[in-house]
Parts: structure tokens; sequence; C-alpha cells
């Protein structure tokens, strides 16, 4: 019987074979090794990750998401310079408004200075069309600009 996702059927063999190494490992470690803490930290979140098996839409990493975190990681340091706790609600809300720009295809300076350039005359109560998804019609995507 063929699988309803191609995944499965060429994963879940490997799955299979991953987790029988890994238990089998387990019978030639010390207990108390570091090797063998990290396999059972894996065996004890087997049935969440071999969800990907299932699930077309599940990504097998999250890089996607640390991709998008490293800016917070590596200015880390910089955010103890905010100046005071105002300062830093304003550095988060430009730090979100720029990742859901690069979310939304959007150059992040672009999208700023497109808002920048309109905020002034903006009414407030329709501040939300300045938000990035629904500027996207009006300015250039970020992957189009690169070809």
């Amino acid at each position: 019987m063929r699988s309803r996702w191609p995944r499965t059927a060429r994963a879940r063999p490997l799955f299979d074979d991953m987790r029988r190494w890994m238990e089998q490992a387990l019978t030639q470690l010390a207990p108390k090794s570091e090797t063998a803490a990290a396999i059972h930290y894996a065996l004890g979140l087997w049935d969440a990750l071999a969800r990907y098996l299932g699930d077309g839409r599940i990504e097998i990493d999250n890089m996607i998401a640390e991709r998008a975190l490293r800016p917070v990681a590596i200015g880390r340091r910089n955010y103890l310079f905010a100046g005071s706790d105002a300062g830093g609600r304003r550095a988060a809300i430009l730090y979100s408004l720029i990742g859901t720009a690069r979310l939304n295809g959007l150059d992040p300076e672009a999208y700023l200075r497109y808002v920048l350039s309109r905020i002034g005359e903006h009414p407030i109560k329709h501040i939300e069309e300045l938000l990035p998804w629904k500027v996207t019609g009006k300015l250039v995507p970020t992957l189009q600009q690169a070809a």
C-alpha cells in the first residue's frame, strides 16, 4: 500500500533505524554519560519529532524561527542600553515591525521609509493601513528587488 505522504514512505525507515540505533547504543553506554542523557532526551521527544512524518506542513527543524531570532540574540547586549523601559518598548515595536515586514516579503528599510514618509499626515484611527501586510502591494517585494 502506498503512503499518503511521500515523506512517510521515505523518512519512516530512516526514523525507525535511528530509533533502533539509539536504543541499542543505550545498552553500550554508561547510564549517566552525557551521550546517554542526550539519547534519553531525544527518545522522550520521539512522538513529537515523528509528527513530522505524518503531516507535510511540519518542518523537521526550526531553522526559520532560529534565523528570525538571530538579530535578537546578537543584539541582546545592546538592549541593556535602550535607556529606559520606554526605550526598550520602542525598540521592541521597531523589531516587530521589521520582522513582520520581512515575513511579508518587504525590504524593511523601504517599508520603514514608506511609513515614516506618510505617518505625519495619516489619521490615527486608520493607522492599521500602514501595517506591513496592508502595504505589500504598494512596495516592491524584497525577492523581486534582488532579481
